[in-house]
């Protein structure tokens, strides 16, 4: 099962686990997930998907082997908007899919982030960092929810048994984003594409480490298939640092766009400094990122040109 099977991570996910032969059960509420992406699934007669959301108790489904929680929005707008139910899917959410995986003895793998951290004031971060997060500012929902499922599901390992794994993911990009996800890769290659004002939050200074979304996945299925006694949390992300405006300066570069940066204030409690110490991830799990930015920017770029002029094409039909 892939819960959260039809976002921009879960729908790359289900493909991979289809074309090695398995059974995938997509489960997603389509909050933040895109039909098309489980349209686009709907061609592998192994592939299930059930629209439902994991804050209410799932239906019986059958024997599973194994389940990957990515339900939960991931950009800030995206899970702002209702912070309540953002708090909700990572805790009654992740309560829900443990019970299941308890169940049934299946092993379960949590999709947490390096918004546990917070605004880190250890760089680069290593898993035994304990973070620096406002439990009260407008990105707790997603933060301490986060926090609170990775405690769940520790609980659960500890008290239960549960065959758990927590990934700690670090900003990924690549196609199959959304135009309108919000996060900082897709709205700088849009309005790029676009010939808008690219927007920068802050003086651009600030830091973030961008991993292709191919390598993501690679590293979600060895942390699911590695021994029972790996059970992480374990900092999944690619460790090259850029600052916000040099990833602009490189979109611009790469588009060809003659947009203009255009500066806004930070938002409360943005992080400063991004880097993940993905040490661990290398002795456990033989993985580290092998896609360079340059590459997976060039592979993004071409899918939002390809999507943004299929939509004008389509407007252009309509009118």
């Amino acid at each position: 099962m892939v819960a959260g099977g039809a976002g921009f991570l879960g729908s790359h996910l289900c493909v991979r686990l289809l074309e090695a032969g398995n059974r995938v059960v997509c489960v997603d509420n389509l909050q933040s997930g895109s039909v098309e992406n489980v349209r686009m699934l709907r061609r592998f007669s192994r592939f299930t998907f059930l629209e439902h959301d994991i804050v209410e108790p799932l239906p019986v489904i059958g024997r599973l082997d194994a389940i990957y929680n990515l339900a939960c929005p991931a950009s800030p707008p995206a899970y702002q908007e209702n912070p309540v139910h953002t708090l909700q899917t990572s805790v009654n959410g992740s309560l829900n899919l443990l019970e299941l995986a308890t169940k049934n003895g299946s092993r379960i793998l949590q999709a947490s982030t390096s918004e546990v951290y917070g605004d880190p004031a250890q760089h680069p971060q290593c898993e035994t960092y304990n973070g620096n997060v406002n439990p009260i500012g407008p990105r707790a929902c997603y933060d301490e929810g986060k926090r609170c499922a990775e405690t769940l599901f520790f609980d659960f390992h500890r008290t239960k048994g549960t065959k758990v794994k927590v990934a700690r993911i670090f900003n990924t990009y690549g196609p199959g984003m959304r135009r309108d996800d919000g996060r900082v890769v897709s709205n700088l290659v849009v309005q790029a594409l676009r010939g808008e004002d690219i927007t920068i939050y802050g003086n651009g200074e600030q830091t973030r480490s961008f991993c292709y979304v191919d390598d993501m996945i690679d590293g979600l299925i060895k942390l699911m298939n590695s021994p029972r006694a790996v059970t992480g949390p374990i900092n999944l992300g690619n460790p090259g640092e850029f600052t916000i405006r040099e990833l602009a300066d490189l979109v611009l570069q790469m588009t060809g766009s003659k947009s203009k940066i255009t500066y806004l204030p930070l938002p409360v409690d943005d992080p400063q400094l991004r880097r993940p110490d993905i040490s661990m991830a290398n002795q456990a799990l033989a993985w580290q990122p092998t896609t360079e930015l340059k590459t997976g920017l060039k592979n993004t770029i071409a899918y939002f040109s390809d999507t943004l002029t299929e939509r004008k094409a389509a407007s252009v039909a309509a009118v």
